[in-house]
């Protein structure tokens, strides 16, 4: 027996497309991968069949029992989860089935069961749905389809219990909240004010993960609302929520929000988004702040930029594992804005080469909308996109032929000294 399950029957209740579908069955991940030649098994926390179908992916679990921590658990050091309820690890005969940490967080649960059971470890009740192919109905143990209708959010069973067994859960709710618009319940919100701290427990490769689903599925400006209005930004980047409440209604902020709001747009249109931009965004205020903290007449310099960069995403990666070719991506982008904002001459060519030109530019358009870069060099480099190679010779010549050039070294009575531009403040209020 096989039932469509979850969030693919929760957004067709809600009259959207669901983005994949998952399965839960009695049949048992070895019984699965029997049944279909193009699966594979997966699972550190419990295990899952993965049944492949060109570019689509199956998620298909066996039902399980209900978990709760009690004689027998056995303690075991923390594991790295992969996305949701199902981290990957191969079980050997020895390992024991089910497990939590002293917190009363699940390690691992391979113990299997009916759908009766299987409900109760599921989080919130909207997720909780079973439709049912053979009669096409839905199964509804916990009042999910009542509280999909009321646009509600409630986690099923004791909420500090549920937050304890995977505080991630608390990030859930955030996402769920600022995706489908939905309120969370207040016996479920709660404790989200005193458990979230929880989540400094939580391995920083899922961290990433989960702030991915946040930020790059088409609600990250909202996301980033509920966030703080939570209380969970603190726990996910602190120095990126430090810097906010330090500079409330500041430009960067809008800065942040209009560039989450772009990136919510392209995503609705199918467009390919990156996580490099997104760091960029979210690091913008801190990497600022590093820059100001030194004399004014190093701001412009190339290494105090890459410096405050490497800085900010140091601090960022206490907490979420950001890969290290996303981090040189923020570096590179931040190293292009002084080249951006003073292009000289045909050198300026070049740049549009860079393999970070689009997203260095799109950072640059930012900055000039509120007014923390030249609008007239934006507009230069709009432009510049827009004409033939010729006209574009004919811009950069344009361009040197109004700069100030300085005087021959030898008439300076020495070797002559490249200029270096000043960059502009990057934090006004």
């Amino acid at each position: 027996m096989g039932f469509l399950v979850g969030g693919c029957v929760r957004d067709l209740l809600l009259g959207l497309t669901p983005k994949d579908f998952d399965v839960a069955t009695d049949a048992l991940p070895e019984e699965v991968k029997k049944l279909f030649r193009n699966c594979r098994l997966v699972g550190r926390r419990f295990r899952l069949a993965h049944v492949f179908f060109g570019r689509e992916t199956i998620e298909v679990a066996t039902f399980r029992a209900t978990t709760a921590p009690g004689e027998g658990d056995e303690p075991l050091p923390d594991t790295d989860p992969e996305d949701g309820e199902a981290p990957e690890l191969e079980l050997d005969d020895d390992t024991a089935a089910r497990a939590f940490d002293a917190s009363g967080r699940i390690l691992r649960d391979n113990v299997y069961g009916t759908i009766d059971q299987d409900v109760w470890r599921r989080d919130f009740t909207a997720n909780a749905l079973y439709y049912n192919i053979a009669d096409f109905s839905v199964w509804d143990y916990v009042g999910g389809v009542e509280d999909i209708a009321a646009r509600r959010l409630r986690l099923i069973g004791d909420p500090e219990t549920r937050y304890r067994e995977d505080p991630v859960r608390m990030l859930r709710a955030a996402r769920f909240e600022a995706k489908l618009g939905f309120a969370i319940d207040p016996d479920t919100a709660r404790p989200i004010a005193t458990l979230r701290e929880l989540l400094s427990a939580v391995p920083p490769a899922r961290l990433f993960d989960e702030t991915l689903k946040l930020f790059l599925t088409g609600h990250g400006a909202r996301s980033f609302e509920v966030l703080r209005r939570r209380g969970l930004l603190t726990q996910l980047l602190p120095t990126v929520d430090s810097w906010f409440v330090s500079h409330p209604g500041s430009l960067v902020e809008k800065l942040l929000i209009k560039g989450l709001a772009n990136t919510d747009g392209r995503v609705m249109e199918d467009k390919p988004v990156t996580p490099t931009f997104l760091f960029a965004l979210l690091l913008y205020g801190p990497i600022a702040a590093i820059i100001e903290a030194t004399p004014p007449e190093r701001w412009h310099e190339l290494a105090t930029i890459l410096d405050a960069c490497d800085q900010a995403v140091r601090e960022a990666q206490v907490h979420i594992a950001i890969p290290k070719r996303f981090a040189l991506g923020v570096r590179e982008m931040f190293a292009l804005q002084p080249r951006l904002e003073h292009p000289r001459g045909r050198r300026a060519l070049r740049v549009l080469e860079h393999p970070r030109f689009r997203a260095g530019y799109d950072l640059l358009l930012l900055r000039a909308e509120f007014g923390l870069a030249p609008p007239e060099m934006a507009s230069w480099w709009t432009r510049l996109q827009e004409v033939t190679p010729e006209e574009r010779e004919k811009m950069a010549d344009e361009l040197a032929g109004g700069e100030t050039r300085p005087a021959p070294a030898a008439r300076r009575g020495g070797r002559r000294r490249r200029r270096r531009p000043r960059a502009r403040a990057t934090t006004s209020s």
